[in-house]
């Protein structure tokens, strides 16, 4: 069995039990594993630590699967850990249980369609995402050892969640440090339809998982829609970076007197119209625009337009710690304007789902720009993922989503 041995010290971190192994903490590594073999993981000394998936490409040279060096790498591990993935769902009222389904109880999120089931390492599966829509499993293999054994993977999964169909989204830049190649298409039964409708407590949305961001959906920001519904009431609501308008729609089903979209791609508004259709909304009350967002709001700061709710949930801004600096001017950039739009008293939902940009990072970097915009802000919410999304303890850089609700 192939090996890595780590460099005197190197080992607190795996007996603190996070999940990640950097190039720079080997001393040496023997055998010639493959991309995304299992290896052993010794300390200094020589002694058995742990079994991970070796990535030499990686800066993450290894990904941890087990931290019993007793226990070997085989489909039974995985079968376990996709259990308690599913668990975890069911537990939180996600997933139902299966013994219970012709039961009277009702869970908190009954009226859910679409939640995450498997959330990579902060579920004990470092580099596997999977997302289910409806009937259909989404899945994204972000890992080299994810990759390899993928197959085993997709076999478990449809043992274990019924499905019509497993569909695969690994067409991400990650995939590329890992030395693997973009790649989707259906992994096991049926092809997922051009649009599958799922449902949000109150709403509806017709999801692309084929083409669509991410797996399709922002799952992730599923109860801070729901909040911002709470503050619309009688406002007039700017929906920034809208993708397929679910802030918008939330919004209007709060109560907003007006929402205004503002999305680069034109396709991607003809798809949040539908989805205020869906929900029999007064599309009256929407103006969709598509453009820019940086330059929009340069527009309409010049134009002394204003508003009394705006939700910033821009894509990732850095993906890579070079891109940081980067990162934190653009968040300055975008929360700068977005402060100068607002009426006094309006309230400001603001966003990072950069990784890299922890959460006193950007509350500086928030506070930052309502200095140069010469206004006055108060915190009165903090954001994150929704539940299905969880994070480990011993992984903090799984809390990826982080927000700020800011009243002006």
């Amino acid at each position: 069995m192939p090996s890595v041995t780590l460099k005197p010290g190197r080992e607190k971190s795996v007996l603190r039990h996070h999940p990640w192994i950097f190039s720079g903490a080997i001393e040496k590594i023997e055998g010639t594993p493959g991309v995304g073999e299992t290896v052993e993981v010794r300390a200094s000394s020589g002694s058995p630590l742990a079994w991970g998936a070796y990535s030499p490409q990686s800066q993450i040279a290894v990904r941890l699967w087990s931290l019993d060096p007793e226990q070997p790498i085989t489909p039974t591990l995985f079968r376990a850990r996709l259990d308690r993935a599913l668990a975890v769902r069911r537990d939180l009222g996600f997933y139902p249980d299966p013994n219970i389904l012709s039961s009277s109880r009702v869970t908190p999120h009954a009226s859910l369609s679409s939640y995450r089931l498997v959330n990579a390492e902060s579920d004990f599966l470092p580099g596997l995402i999977v997302d289910r829509y409806r009937d259909y499993l989404v899945c994204q293999f972000l890992s080299a050892g994810a990759e390899h054994w993928k197959p085993e993977i997709v076999k478990l999964l449809d043992e274990l969640v019924p499905n019509t169909g497993i569909y695969e989204r690994s067409d991400v830049d990650v995939r590329q440090k890992e030395g693997l190649a973009p790649i989707t298409g259906v992994l096991s039964g049926d092809p997922p339809p051009d649009l599958i409708e799922i449902q949000e407590n109150d709403c509806r949305f017709a999801v692309d998982v084929q083409r669509g961001h991410k797996t399709g959906f922002y799952l992730d920001q599923r109860d801070n829609r729901a909040l911002l519904a709470e503050y619309s009431r009688d406002r007039e609501v700017l929906n920034c970076f809208a993708y397929t308008g679910a802030f918008g729609v939330w919004a209007l089903k709060g109560g907003a007197a007006k929402v205004t979209n503002i999305e680069s791609s034109a396709g991607l508004l003809e798809l949040a119209q539908r989805n205020l259709e869906l929900n029999q909304l007064d599309t009256a009350k929407v103006e969709h625009v598509t453009g820019d967002v940086f330059q929009v709001l340069r527009h309409y700061r010049d134009s002394r337009r204003q508003f009394d709710l705006i939700a910033l949930d821009p894509p990732k801004f850095a993906e890579s710690r070079s891109q940081v600096e980067r990162a934190a001017r653009g968040y300055k950039d975008i929360n700068l304007l977005a402060f100068k739009l607002l009426r006094p008293g309006g309230v400001l939902f603001t966003c990072s789902c950069s990784g890299l940009i922890p959460p006193d990072l950007f509350q500086k970097i928030v506070a930052d720009a309502a200095l140069d915009a010469n206004r006055e802000a108060q915190i009165i919410r903090r954001l994150t993922q929704a539940a299905d999304h969880p994070v480990a303890l011993n992984f903090p850089e799984g809390e990826y989503l982080k927000g700020l609700v800011c009243r002006v």
